[in-house]
């Protein structure tokens, strides 16, 4: 690229080209991206800030002494809610937590959750399903991509009612009911 002239540099002066992800080291960042295929980088940005948090919080619990009362409390509270959320494999202990990273909040979004029970092949088509609205969770059906399941919700997770592909799998399976081809 050429050397940009004064009356160049002078417009130029105030204008930013490049953003602030964009000047620091962010390989990292990129490849968790891609491997989730997350679409908006708000939502890493977010999972960071939440385990940031909560790693903080560790900290701090790690302060007190071990037989406070406080501490006893907190500590079991936040472990029921990690492994609620599904973060962390057992509630023994906060070492676990302290590792906590955001590929962990990755791992329990629901077209990861999906590809995960054989639902959809890839991360793509599996987006592409939840975007479209062919997935449900309980009675709700989702088309965010960034929902977070819960270990409860994920035994909830099925294909909508009115889902082509449900329809194709009960077809192909031979369960389809004579009462539902009549109400279509």
């Amino acid at each position: 690229m050429r050397k940009l002239k004064f009356h160049e540099q002078k417009l130029l002066k105030k204008v930013k080209f490049a953003p602030e992800w964009q000047k620091g080291s962010n390989l990292r960042e990129v490849k968790i991206l891609r491997r989730y295929h997350i679409q908006k980088r708000e939502d890493y940005t977010r999972y960071n800030r939440i385990c940031g948090l909560i790693t903080s919080f560790v900290a701090r619990l790690k302060k007190l002494t071990e037989d406070d009362p406080v501490r006893i409390d907190l500590t079991g509270a936040l472990l029921e809610k990690c492994y609620n959320l599904g973060l962390i494999k057992t509630k023994k202990s906060l070492v676990q937590i302290e590792t906590l990273s955001a590929s962990k909040f990755c791992r329990r979004r629901l077209p990861v959750v999906m590809v995960r029970n054989h639902m959809a092949q890839n991360l793509t088509e599996a987006t592409a399903f939840v975007e479209q609205g062919h997935i449900r969770v309980g009675l709700d059906i989702i088309r965010d991509p960034s929902f977070l399941l819960t270990r409860q919700m994920e035994d909830y997770l099925t294909w909508a009612d009115k889902s082509s592909i449900k329809q194709k799998i009960k077809a192909f399976n031979g369960d389809v009911d004579d009462f539902e081809l009549l109400g279509e």
